[in-house]
């Protein structure tokens, strides 16, 4: 189970797991039992930042002054850019994550940090929640002050999509915590845990099944230990199951 998942799983998440599986185990039995074998969770490391201010002035909103909570999905999504060292140079990362799942909604790997990048990873967090008749008009869309995030074809593709733009202030972490705490993850759980890199061939697909498992089998403490993915579907599960339907979505 440890091997299954990236070899990142601490106790914790190894003794959930194995519930969840239906292995009734006492979390001390699963500790020792790690010990003996050398297993242990991964740990998390401190990254430079990537993002470029703005030379435009920007005069948009800090809408979420570092709350990061939703009460549904779509009522909140960050983005962030990160980035990863391979032998033929620097590849960057882009991602939208769903601050009330936690779940990687788009993203998009590059040897660019021009807008593009940030760009296509918004495209592809839009259709995926459009194509399975999910609404996001109302959603807040929080970044850094970054240029990618400044530029004009990203704050028109957010207004089509009915999206409202925040922006924390620049050079602090603190304003964008929940994308910062995504990329270091990230960066301890693959890019460090795999590397080194060739290319960005091998980190984009990487990356695609990196996501895909942190979505759809990772265990994320914040949510329960369940995975984003499941989060989301038991709070559907429990909207379609009222008599009250939509009306009792909340707003953020």
């Amino acid at each position: 189970m440890h091997a299954d998942n990236y070899g990142v799983y601490g106790v914790r998440k190894v003794h959930a797991e194995l519930n969840r599986r239906g292995h009734r185990v006492a979390r001390c039995t699963v500790h020792r039992l790690m010990k003996q074998a050398g297993l242990r969770g991964i740990t998390r490391g401190k990254s430079p930042r990537t993002t470029v201010p703005g030379a435009a002035p920007d005069t948009r909103p800090d809408l979420v002054e570092r709350a990061f909570t939703a009460q549904a999905p779509n009522r909140l999504w960050v983005a962030d850019i990160t980035y990863i060292r391979t032998f033929n140079g620097w590849v960057y990362a882009a991602f939208v994550i769903d601050v009330f799942s936690r779940r990687v909604v788009g993203w998009q790997v590059s040897r660019s940090l021009r807008t593009d990048l940030a760009l296509d990873a918004l495209e592809m967090a839009v259709w995926n929640r459009q194509h399975v008749d999910r609404r996001i008009d109302g959603l807040v869309h929080h970044s850094d002050r970054g240029v990618q995030y400044l530029a004009v074809r990203y704050t028109q593709r957010l207004a089509e999509a009915g999206a409202v733009a925040s922006v924390g202030s620049t050079g602090d972490s603190y304003d964008n915590a929940l994308a910062e705490a995504f990329h270091s993850l990230f960066k301890a759980e693959l890019v460090r845990n795999r590397g080194p890199w060739r290319g960005l061939d091998e980190v984009e697909i990487a990356v695609a099944e990196y996501v895909d498992w942190f979505n759809h089998r990772r265990l994320h403490g914040e949510i329960g230990l369940v995975p984003p993915a499941e989060f989301e579907d038991g709070f559907y599960h429990h909207l379609s199951g009222s008599t009250e339907g939509e009306a009792l979505v909340p707003s953020l």
